[in-house]
């Protein structure tokens, strides 16, 4: 029985846990012979999809964020689509249409659906901020339900299904800003930055000579599925689960214990799908590296990630300056991580309470 604010232990399968490890350490070997580095951006996209969420991943041309996310649909053998999103790209172009089919032995007409490229596990979105908000909204209902209405018809998507999308800081003129709505949808918001130099001595060494390319694959879509299954079944202690709303309910301006340097540069906060996503994402996190339970750490490593596509900050803070990420920085700073200073302090007290 559960004492202290504890979660019972649950028994989860210690050959499910070695296979999630080992399934990591291997699609990470697969991907380094293609991709250079990005290893933090890797283990991100891995814990998303072992979660079940999506992953928004923004970088400025040229750092093989297509590259990369082909190479993992290879390594998981699961189908892969690409769509190049456009200003005049349409729903049905994504979706799929109904079409006429002649059927030749009775010479009768009949309807059939003929799929769009969203029917794959893996789909990436290139440049999703290209496209009108009428074809980002189609996206957003497969990512939401895992399906697509077309017509009166309602077809379901396959599974495992797993979204992947880029957009360019830069050359924002002529583009579609995400709404907050759909950000929303997204597990994670990821920064790909630019290597080290190292890092890009060898990539420009690989890239302009012979390349031999051996990627193998490692997991297969069931496979993927039980190991969703079993991330699920990780314990989470109530202390992480208190830590993880404070860390949260801190970011919603006008709320008890907000504290000042928020209420001064935060317009608009996060909700509950953020409490979910950094539970779920420590969940997977901890079986990655080995461990069957969450910890304080596994929250804080996932913070940025899964908060900086939540916040919104004002025109004081845009004009300081301050980004998302500046202010998680200092809410991690101010939000204690033991239980007793959770449990004592007021101010949590009344994040807790209302």
């Amino acid at each position: 029985m559960a004492t202290d604010g504890q979660t019972p232990e649950a028994h989860i399968d210690d050959a499910a846990v070695r296979k999630l490890a080992e399934a990591r350490e291997k699609i990470t070997q697969q991907l380094s012979q293609i991709i250079v580095g990005q290893q933090e951006v890797i283990e991100e996209l891995l814990i998303c999809l072992f979660s079940r969420g999506h992953c928004l991943l923004e970088g400025v041309p040229g750092l093989a964020k297509t590259l990369l996310i082909s190479t993992l649909s290879r390594t998981l053998n699961l189908s892969f689509s690409r769509i190049q999103f456009t200003p005049d790209l349409m729903p049905a172009d994504i979706t799929g249409t109904e079409i006429l089919e002649e059927n030749k032995s009775t010479g009768a007409r009949e309807r059939r659906f003929l799929d769009g490229p969203l029917f794959s596990n893996v789909v990436l979105a290139d440049e999703i901020n290209r496209t009108p908000p009428k074809t980002q909204a189609a996206l957003l209902e497969a990512m939401q339900e895992c399906q697509v209405t077309v017509g009166r018809v309602q077809h379901q998507l396959s599974d495992p299904f797993f979204v992947l999308a880029t957009q360019n800081p830069i050359e924002q003129e002529g583009t579609y800003p995400l709404p907050e709505a759909q950000q929303d949808r997204f597990m994670f918001k990821v920064f790909v930055h630019y290597p080290s130099f190292d890092e890009e001595f060898e990539v420009a060494r690989r890239t302009t000579a012979t390349q031999t390319d051996t990627v193998q694959p490692v997991l297969s879509g069931d496979e993927i599925l039980e190991l969703q299954r079993v991330v699920r079944e990780v314990p989470v202690s109530d202390h992480v689960i208190r830590y993880t709303l404070s860390l949260v309910r801190q970011t919603r301006v006008n709320s008890p214990g907000v504290p000042d340097f928020v209420e001064d540069m935060v317009g608009w906060g996060a909700g509950p799908r953020a409490v979910q996503f950094l539970i779920l994402g420590g969940k997977t996190r901890a079986l990655l590296h080995g461990r069957t339970h969450v910890s304080t750490d596994d929250i804080q490593a996932l913070a940025k990630p899964v908060l900086r596509h939540r916040l919104v900050v004002n025109f004081a803070a845009e004009s300081d300056g301050v980004t998302q990420d500046d202010i998680i920085d200092r809410l991690l700073a101010v939000t204690p991580t033991k239980e007793d200073e959770l449990t004592t302090d007021g101010r949590f007290q009344k994040i807790f309470a209302s």
